[in-house]
């Protein structure tokens, strides 16, 4: 080791280097092919329809830094206007000066993140520049929707639906918040290594004036063949009265099952140490909603404090209206014949509340639009969905969409042959020394 005089990086300034190396590298690629796109759509385009004007900038503000791109502007003698063929086919006319996949990430980062000043920092860190600003963020997510997805078959004759509601703040003077009303839609449950997981699962978020259940079952009817003369629905939520009104909106084409997760817990608080508690658990257990009810009432006059006792009649006023509710929904559904086997207890709509609480809640106050936007994010990440951007349309990056059609396979070895040209030709580390660490790190951008 005495013996060793080289001078080596450490592994941040090693990564740094390659990092600005590579953008700075890749910048000039993505210029040289696009104006390489540009020429060929001159050579190639209908001269007596688009007549040739000049070249002016465009500016784009991309993964790889700022990139000023000389393109044509021409004139459409057919549309008499003017065009920028270039633009019109990269799907970019009039789309600003930040690139689609810059776009994405601040989107991706904003629904993900605590707020849109950190999406705006995390982009800055990342990429190594200001990109774009936490108001412009919030702008483009306002522009974004939601894309459908294609009609879903409903494979078992059963959905499970479980709702919940979510107090958001609004901002504003005197402006009240508003309980967001929603409901997480799946088929069951599936087994993924060691966890289970609900299948496919979609969820909805009321709007408009439309009653609850009946917004929920239109939109049953758009995202599923679902049939209310064929298909059963098991509902769970809590004791709202405007969730126990889906007994009355359904009638025999629903079990309703009251929220255990809320019972237990009320129960528990109530009850923990009392000399009852032994058989009102041994009562829910056996799914016997009317002997809870019983126990319930044994116990009245035997709590330590007027609160409690309270606390308890409301308890038992609330479980009389529907004993059932505490019931297997898995025995009504046998009585239609339809098999039960790996279907498990409802309750996973706290963790749906948490998820969007995560984002929405917290401190947060919310104007009308901005609220929407960002639920409508949540939702689209959620349920895998893209979103319709200023751009274009939204993706997780790691997803492959199926409906999406590959690039032109002469036009991937281009930029194959660009990319390895480039690194060779312009990172100065490639033109050293062979042996030494960085020189091979980088070598391998060669055939990128």
């Amino acid at each position: 080791m005495k013996q060793n005089t080289t001078a080596y990086m450490n592994l941040k300034q090693l990564e740094q280097l390659i990092w600005r190396q590579v953008q700075e590298t890749f910048a000039q690629v993505m210029k040289k092919l696009l104006e390489e796109m540009d020429q060929q759509i001159a050579d190639e385009r209908d001269k007596k329809q688009y007549r040739f004007v000049s070249r002016r900038r465009l500016q784009i503000t991309s993964l790889f830094g700022e990139l000023t791109v000389e393109r044509a502007y021409y004139r459409d003698r057919t549309q008499n206007e003017y065009v920028y063929l270039l633009d019109r086919y990269l799907d970019f006319e009039n789309a600003g000066h930040l690139s689609p996949m810059v776009e994405e990430a601040a989107i991706e980062l904003a629904i993900q993140g605590p707020s849109y000043r950190k999406a705006a920092r995390a982009l800055e860190t990342f990429l190594g520049y200001s990109v774009i600003s936490h108001e412009a963020i919030r702008r483009h997510l306002l522009e974004t929707k939601p894309i459908p997805k294609p009609q879903e078959t409903i494979h078992h004759q059963v959905l499970f639906i479980e709702v919940d509601g979510l107090f958001v703040k609004h901002q504003g003077k005197g402006v009240r918040g508003k309980e967001e009303r929603v409901a997480k839609i799946h088929q069951g449950w599936e087994k993924n290594g060691k966890r289970i997981q609900l299948k496919e699962k979609r969820h909805f978020i009321h709007r408009g004036k439309q009653p609850f259940w009946e917004a929920l079952e239109d939109f049953l009817t758009e995202t599923y063949d679902y049939d209310p003369t064929v298909h059963k629905l098991v509902i769970n939520g809590d004791g709202a009265s405007w969730i126990t009104a889906c007994r009355d909106y359904f009638r025999d084409r629903a079990f309703f099952c009251i929220d255990r997760f809320h019972v237990i817990r009320d129960i528990r608080r109530l009850f923990f140490g009392h000399p009852r508690y032994k058989n009102i658990r041994k009562a829910l257990r056996a799914w016997d909603g009317t002997a809870v009810v019983t126990e319930l009432n044994s116990a009245v006059g035997t709590l330590e404090s007027e609160t409690q006792e309270e606390r308890l009649e409301a308890l038992i006023q609330q479980l009389e209206n529907y004993p059932e509710a505490l019931g297997d929904y898995r025995k009504w559904l046998e009585t239609f014949a339809i098999n039960t086997e790996g279907m498990r207890t409802m309750g996973s709509a706290e963790a749906t509340m948490s998820q969007l609480a995560k984002r929405m809640k917290n401190g947060r106050s919310w104007v009308e639009k901005g609220k929407q936007a960002m639920m409508n994010g949540l939702v689209a990440q959620m349920d895998h969905m893209g979103l319709q951007t200023l751009f274009g349309r939204m993706d997780r990056w790691n997803e492959v969409k199926q409906d999406e059609a590959k690039p032109p396979k002469h036009y991937v070895e281009k930029v194959t042959h660009t990319v390895g040209e480039w690194a060779q030709g312009n990172l100065q580390y490639l033109q050293g020394k062979s042996g030494i660490p960085i020189h091979r790190a980088l070598k391998a951008l060669k055939g990128f």
